[in-house]
């Protein structure tokens, strides 16, 4: 080896020890990056919010959900399909575009919806001729850009499922009641009983940690247990059990009785009657069945009106285009009683208020092919009665606004829009115009009042000279039938006095 090769030897080794530093500097320098990329993507992760539907992730429903302070509102009609639901516009017996409302409708029930509204309606479409039955959730439906929304608790509530949001988790889960049910199915068995109740209404208990189950297959006794723990709530010793959403009670039934149990095992109505059904949750009113005969309790039992009527309440399908939603209960006041063939009105308080006198409630169209059948004119709370093949009109206080003297009372649609009409002494008659000009105030369904009378007054002065003389004519046949119905309830007091007299003379 020359001097020249020993001169260079060192320099060489000396280059290769920095390129070994440099590359390792750079892996150190990758490994920090990836390490430090890890991190991020962990603490993005841990907050972004995360939701799933019955355990699977869906980013399309989370990124529809809307956050207002305290409450989250979802679309309805955008949401419904991932629940297991389908939504339209307008209500379910009234068919419509109307986007102020819409309806979902699962396998099992209907729910209606209304704009500004915090009141619900659900229909069972399991029950034949059901009423329906409302329920009011925390906020008013609103709406946005065109769109109906409610909150995460009215979304429990309408479509029956489970909302849990955990802030601190970042983490929504929300579950359906299908599979719900389809989970508690084999729970059941480890807590001692052989099924869950396959009754739709008895499944909504899940939604309040209870379960409607049977004991075994040979005695078919139902009991009702909680769902997180299987602890007895009701004993498994009836032939069947029908949990009410309502109040969250039990109807409970045994050797052909039946009753009302709460969940705290306290008796609200002994077993002594053949059939209970809730009339209004408001009221706290149950129509009951014993012998043939019908009556009204209240939520503890009490007797409100007597079981010694041959029928209550009216068919509301008589009557589709009135959207009558309870039968029951008539302009929000009115028990309509049936006794031999004659019919009453109480009120919800239990008193008789309309005496047992009329042949029947509501107008059934026959020859008039424009005209539908009709019961009540909901602004007006009024209902049609009818005596003698003859109708007239009530309040809600049981006032007569019309006496039993007009040909018919019926219901047309004109332009979209619900018209009422009666025919006395062959002409026809507008019965909102007639009302107004009794001093009748008019009330949305909201209870605001409306300045009928206002609007009409503008109406009227765009009208031309004739329309004017048939306002004219449309009056003077008002007064007529005023008149006419001044001298029956004349007759009908002097009749009473005159009886009333007679009476103390016999009695003298």
């Amino acid at each position: 080896m020359n001097l020249m090769e020993e001169s260079f030897k060192p320099k060489k080794e000396d280059k290769s020890k920095k390129m070994a530093k440099i590359v390792l500097v750079c892996i150190v320098l990758i490994v920090f990056i990836i390490i430090g990329v890890a991190i991020a993507m962990v603490y993005v992760q841990s907050n972004t919010l995360k939701l799933t539907i019955n355990g699977v992730a869906n980013e399309k429903v989370k990124q529809m959900l809307v956050f207002d302070g305290d409450k989250i509102y979802v679309p309805i009609k955008d949401i419904a399909s991932y629940l297991g639901y389908e939504c339209y516009n307008g209500e379910y017996n009234d068919k419509s575009e109307d986007p102020s409302k819409c309806y979902i409708q699962g396998e099992n029930e209907i729910t209606n919806f209304s704009l500004n509204s915090n009141k619900i309606y659900k229909l069972n479409l399991q029950e034949k001729d059901a009423n329906y039955e409302y329920f009011y959730i925390d906020e008013p439906i609103i709406a946005r850009n065109g769109v109906l929304y409610t909150t995460t608790e009215g979304m429990e509530t309408a479509f029956n499922v489970s909302f849990e949001y955990n802030e601190a988790a970042k983490t929504i889960t929300i579950f359906t009641l299908p599979y719900l049910v389809q989970g508690y199915s084999s729970v059941v068995l480890d807590y001692g009983y052989v099924e869950l109740s396959d009754n739709f209404t008895n499944q909504k208990a899940i939604l309040q940690d209870m379960l409607v189950v049977k004991k075994d297959k040979e005695n078919n006794k139902y009991g009702v247990v909680e769902a997180s723990t299987g602890n007895t709530i009701i004993e498994a010793k009836y032939d069947n059990i029908t949990y009410l959403p309502n109040s969250g009670e039990f109807k409970v039934e045994s050797n052909k009785k039946v009753g009302i149990i709460t969940k705290t095992k306290d008796t609200r109505v002994q077993l002594i009657y053949d059939s209970i059904e809730l009339m209004d949750s408001d009221a706290g009113l149950y129509v009951v069945k014993r012998d043939d005969k019908y009556g009204v309790i209240d939520t503890r039992g009490n007797i409100k009106i007597y079981v010694e009527y041959d029928e209550i309440g009216i068919d509301p399908s008589q009557f589709e285009k009135n959207d009558i939603k309870n039968g029951y209960i008539l302009v929000n006041n009115l028990i309509p009683v049936r006794k031999d063939k004659l019919w009453g009105l109480y009120n919800k308080n239990g008193k008789l208020i309309v005496d047992i006198e009329y042949d029947s409630f509501g107008y059934i169209a026959s020859s008039n092919k424009d005209a539908m059948n009709l019961l009540v004119i909901p602004n007006y709370d009024v209902i049609v009665t009818c005596s003698n093949k003859k109708y007239g009109l009530i309040n809600s206080s049981g006032r007569v606004l019309i006496g039993t003297l007009t040909d018919d009372i019926y219901l047309t649609i004109e332009s979209g829009e619900n018209r009422y009409y009666m025919t006395y002494n062959n002409n026809k008659l507008d019965v909102e115009e007639y009302l107004d000009s009794q001093g009748i105030v008019a009330k949305d369904e909201d209870g605001t009042v409306l300045n009928a009378n206002e609007v009409k007054q503008n109406d009227n002065n765009t009208n031309t000279t004739e329309e004017q003389n048939d306002e004219q004519n449309n009056v003077e046949q008002q007064n007529e039938v005023q008149n006419s119905n001044n001298e029956q309830q004349n007759g009908q007091q002097e009749e009473s006095s005159q009886q009333s007299n007679d009476e103390q003379n016999n009695g003298e």
